[in-house]
């Protein structure tokens, strides 16, 4: 069963996919948002590509664990995201997700420009590896 991870930002949403058997959490792409209609779009066509079964959303808790005004935002896309999708879709705490990417791409010793092309993908993978790794 594929399972797709998202870590939703204002201006990215970076997206992960699953192997087939649930396992491991691949890093896919990073999208560009542009509009509703044409993030939503993006998202649909790669769940169908990719027979993805669920979708796993980044939920940006509070370090204290209570929710603020992104992680209501984030509630909401998961919500329309269910709708158009008609997939089950999961919100998973993702805190220091992002923190975790990018300590792990300055300990690779990778340039400013090129971690800001692949930070929310890893943040992806780190969210849909956390979400499986729970699962077994």
């Amino acid at each position: 069963m594929r399972i797709m991870g998202l870590d939703v930002g204002v201006k990215r949403i970076g997206i992960a996919i699953s192997d087939p058997m649930g396992w491991t959490a691949q890093g896919h792409s990073v999208l560009q948002r542009k509009n509703a209609g044409y993030d939503f779009g993006v998202l649909l066509d790669i769940c169908q590509q990719y027979e993805v079964e669920k979708i796993v959303v980044g939920y940006p808790l509070n370090m204290n664990g209570t929710e603020g005004p992104k992680a209501q935002e984030i509630k909401e896309f998961a919500k329309l995201l269910k709708e158009k999708s008609q997939l089950p879709v999961e919100l998973w705490d993702e805190r220091l997700s992002t923190r975790s990417a990018e300590r792990t791409l300055l300990e690779a010793d990778v340039s400013r420009q090129k971690r800001k092309q692949v930070i929310d993908k890893l943040a992806a993978v780190n969210i849909l590896q956390g979400y499986l790794n729970s699962l077994n």
